[in-house]
């Protein structure tokens, strides 16, 4: 077997020798296919609903997968845990409350559906190793699993529609609707088609083949059916109801979440994208933890499934700022951005597919004003900052993912619009970041949202200084979770100046540098509003929440301290206007509802992208106008107008 296989290996023979070099996967996929007996249009399929033909530098995916194939091998790639274990974030981000530093999850344990290079192993006689590293024999891994797959369900055929059943049963689902989904959305890329370079430079070809899936056999793969009942989800999501316990425990404490009325007490203005930093099992079992934290959704990696714990009415504990907490809806995606892990095409489908579910229910706006990272929450008052967390990462890709969304980031040519869209090619944009598997030590080169910048135009020069992240005055560095000089795709910022091939954009009161040549642009002229301080204020204060004025707290509800961050916003500067906020702060320090209360003041503020992360400015301190500035009122670094 072993020997034969080798001759079917496609990158060894004279005819893919033949081949041009940037065609070898596609020859490799052939191969596979034909080796095993599975149509090559199901394989390749199935890879891109897994890494969209991608190797990803040799490194794991969220959930323990490597190559094009994904093939999983959890006791290689991580040990598990959970972000919310890691630094100094209180999830609840309420100083009204008792800090809450959750305790460390178990290790995870080893279960087949995170250990297919096993199987892969025995099919092939390829040593594990190699399947992980080598895309060709990851590539026959893959195919010898599903050929397997198809021989368990007893069917021989040629026709791509009779291997619904072996590719539901790929993405490793218990239940039948994600398994279904799964299906679903790998016969859907059959039918359409796809066409891309891969992150090492392969072209790879999908051509559209029309496919009416043979979706009986799902009933042979002898799943459950999850417990859907109560979920918020799309219908075409595989979702189930796994209830974060909303329970009294000793001392006057309770946990995990708090009741509410959304959004007829609060509108729901923001959705967290965050990652787990554990496996799957194991994040499941903490959030079932009353002494735990809470998010209201978790997405496993493999194959998108989708847990609800929290309503969306109710304030789910997650993003380590009570005012963002009260306004927003936490999704946990299973992954390591620690270890600079990615994220399967199964899960970003998924994901996309219910934020425009709760984006449409919520009318929340799908821009990056709204539809935030962890990392760019902002710290609730500066001593808060420094520990704030900073998933899903820089290799999360925002711009596809807002291509799934449906609402794909776009720019117009030039930069006199005084307002860029970041959006480097996320394939080639390769940053040189440290400390993904050990502190100091260089990550893989691989594709990225991040773009770095610097204080002068040139790639020498030194990087922003960020002092809510380094309040020691010490230099920003290129650690991957040090994101005190970088901007991340779809993010919007006012233009400081243009130098050749070179842009500055405001940042944390300072020009930030980055290199957008016209040719091979990483950012694009956008039409927006800015706001900058008004005339006679030298600054204004930013702050981490759109907290009320003392005078609109009830008496038996303490008033909250406005309190500024360390930031300073100077007259001269502007930045991108996310919306107008009415000052809320949502009083819920015990078990009983009935004491629950949202306080309104009069204060109005304004969100702006301020940095890495959003802020917020008294609106009575700025004023708000046109991005634009007509041609002639004023010169770019390098002479010409703006």
């Amino acid at each position: 077997m072993v020997a034969a296989a080798c001759l079917a290996c496609g990158v060894t023979t004279a005819a893919a020798a033949a081949e041009p070099t940037n065609q070898l996967r596609q020859q490799a996929f052939t191969a596979a296919a034909k080796e095993f007996g599975v149509p090559t249009s199901v394989l390749l399929g199935v890879s891109y609903l897994e890494s969209r033909w991608d190797t990803n530098a040799g490194t794991p995916s969220t959930s323990a997968g490597y190559g094009p194939m994904h093939l999983t091998d959890v006791r290689t790639a991580n040990s598990g845990g959970s972000h919310h274990d890691q630094g100094k974030e209180d999830p609840r981000g309420d100083e009204a409350r008792q800090i809450l530093l959750p305790k460390a999850g178990a290790p995870v344990q080893p279960v087949p559906q995170l250990q297919t290079v096993d199987a892969a192993a025995a099919l092939t006689g390829v040593d594990k190793a190699v399947l992980r590293s080598d895309a060709t024999q990851n590539i026959r891994g893959g195919a010898a699993l599903l050929a397997k797959y198809q021989r368990d369900l007893g069917v021989t055929s040629a026709n791509p529609a009779d291997w619904y059943g072996a590719v539901a049963k790929y993405g490793s689902a218990a239940d039948t609707k994600t398994a279904a989904a799964f299906a679903d959305e790998v016969f859907k890329t059959i039918s359409s088609g796809a066409d891309r370079v891969t992150d090492d430079g392969q072209h790879i070809k999908l051509a559209a083949t029309a496919v009416k899936p043979n979706t009986a056999q799902l009933g042979k793969l002898g799943l459950r059916a999850a417990n859907a009942d109560g979920t918020e989800c799309p219908a075409d999501l595989g979702c189930e109801w796994i209830p974060a316990p909303y329970q009294q425990l000793p001392n006057n404490d309770y946990g995990n979440h708090d009741l509410s009325n959304r959004p007829d007490n609060q509108q729901i203005n923001y959705i967290i994208i965050h990652d787990t930093e554990g496996y799957w099992d194991g994040v499941l079992k903490l959030v079932q933890d009353p002494t735990y934290v809470s998010w209201n959704y978790s997405l496993r990696s493999s194959d998108g499934h989708v847990a609800q714990h929290v309503l969306a009415k109710d304030v789910a504990w997650h993003a380590g700022n009570w005012y963002v907490n009260a306004k927003s809806i936490g999704l946990e995606h299973e992954g390591f951005a620690a270890q600079g892990t990615w994220y399967t095409e199964a899960m970003y489908r998924s994901s996309a597919k219910l934020v425009r579910y709760l984006a449409a229910k919520y009318r929340i706006p799908l821009d990056r004003a709204h539809i935030l990272g962890h990392d760019n929450v902002p710290g609730t008052i500066p001593s808060t900052v420094q520990g704030m967390h900073w998933d899903p990462g820089p290799y999360w890709d925002w711009a596809h993912y807002f291509d799934l969304l449906g609402a794909p980031f776009f720019g117009l040519p030039g930069y006199n619009t005084g307002l860029v869209t970041i959006k480097p090619d996320f394939a080639s944009n390769q940053p040189a970041f440290t400390g993904c598997s050990q502190a100091g030590q260089p990550c893989p080169l691989r594709g990225s949202s991040s773009v770095i910048l610097h204080t002068e135009p040139r790639a020498d020069a030194p990087l922003l200084k960020d002092i809510g992240l380094h309040p020691d005055g010490s230099a920003t560095t290129m650690g991957v979770s040090d994101h005190g000089s970088r901007v991340e795709s779809g993010q919007r910022y006012a233009v400081a100046g243009v130098m050749g091939d070179w842009t500055a954009i405001w940042y944390l009161g300072q020009k930030g540098w980055f290199y957008n040549p016209r040719n091979h642009p990483t950012a694009l002229g956008t039409l927006g509003l800015v706001v900058t301080p008004k005339r006679g204020k030298d600054t204004v204060p930013v702050y981490g929440r759109a907290y009320p004025e003392a005078s609109a707290y009830p008496a038996g509800i303490p008033a909250q301290a406005v309190t500024p961050l360390q930031y300073t916003f100077s007259a001269g500067e502007k930045y991108s206007l996310g919306e107008k906020l009415t000052s809320e702060y949502y009083y819920a320090v015990t078990f009983d509802q009935a004491t629950h209360a949202v306080v309104r003041g009069q204060t109005q503020y304004y969100q702006i992208q301020f940095g890495h992360r959003v802020m917020f400015v008294n609106a009575d301190d700025v004023d708000v106008q046109p991005a634009f500035v007509p041609y002639g009122t004023g010169t770019l670094g390098d002479g010409r107008h703006w």
